[in-house]
């Protein structure tokens, strides 16, 4: 009996050896390194949520134009975080502020204020954020 004869035998008996596509094995594989990439992108993009909230709770406000290089650096600084930054926008175009700005006397940008305290100016890094408000960083 040939090989392929006894094969088509095996499998009309129901005893045929049941081998499973090489595309499900890898297909396991596959799903894994997509869950760790998203995991990954979650966290990196995510993880100073709670730093930008802790920010909020304590009263920071950063002021910036949406046009200003430095404030951009500001934001990208935080990432998807950035959401929950008390920010204030201060551009009504490219020459004039809004008057929350000029009535907080914000005359560069950016800058933060920190309750009561005058506002103060330049991109501050995520460690000087937290010590001068107390909230840990991740």
């Amino acid at each position: 009996m040939s090989e392929e004869r006894r094969k088509r035998q095996q499998h009309r008996e129901g005893r045929a050896e049941r081998i499973p596509p090489k595309y499900f094995k890898w297909g396991g594989v596959i799903a894994l390194l997509v869950l760790v990439y998203l995991a990954a992108w979650y966290y990196s993009n995510h993880r100073y949520d709670k730093f930008a909230k802790c920010l909020a709770a304590k009263h920071a406000r950063m002021y910036g134009l949406y046009w200003c290089p430095h404030c951009l650096d500001q934001k990208h600084m935080f990432g998807a975080s950035f959401r929950y930054v008390p920010y204030v926008e201060c551009a009504l175009s490219h020459t004039e502020e809004t008057p929350q700005c000029k009535a907080a006397g914000v005359d560069h940008f950016p800058s933060w204020q920190f309750g009561t305290e005058p506002p103060k100016a330049g991109v501050l890094s995520l460690d000087a954020l937290s010590d001068k408000t107390g909230c840990s960083l991740p």
